[in-house]
């Protein structure tokens, strides 16, 4: 499967974004995906996976209540709905899948897209 994140930019203190994962491939919804992100000088961390119906979704602690992801397979599509952004949310947002299932770490996930960068500003 190919990723393809798309939708950051450039926000201030307390804005939205939405952030879309579209990927390539029939068999979409046979994969756990999950967003990360990177901020600088830092390592790719956990932000928030979705599993393959939807329904099973984990959020990392500091964006509980914040962010939302879901997903849409009729349009092989994973979001992340971004509110109340905070200047720590600076980062390069990717998204992964994994085959059926997978844990937070970055090594459980074979399927990357390129990366999309949301920077907020205070």
């Amino acid at each position: 499967v190919q990723l393809q994140a798309s939708g950051g930019g450039s926000v201030q203190d307390g804005d939205s974004l939405r952030l879309s994962c579209e990927a390539s491939g029939r068999t979409f919804s046979l994969y756990y995906v999950a967003w990360f992100r990177q901020a600088p000088g830092k390592e790719r961390e956990f932000v928030a996976g979705v599993g393959r119906s939807g329904g099973d979704t984990t959020y990392e602690d500091f964006v509980k209540g914040r962010f939302t992801v879901s997903r849409d397979n009729a349009k092989n599509t994973v979001y992340l709905q971004m509110n109340n952004l905070k200047p720590e949310d600076t980062a390069v947002y990717y998204c992964a899948a994994a085959f059926l299932r997978a844990n937070r770490a970055p090594g459980d996930f074979g399927y990357w897209g390129q990366g999309t960068l949301v920077t907020v500003s205070s």
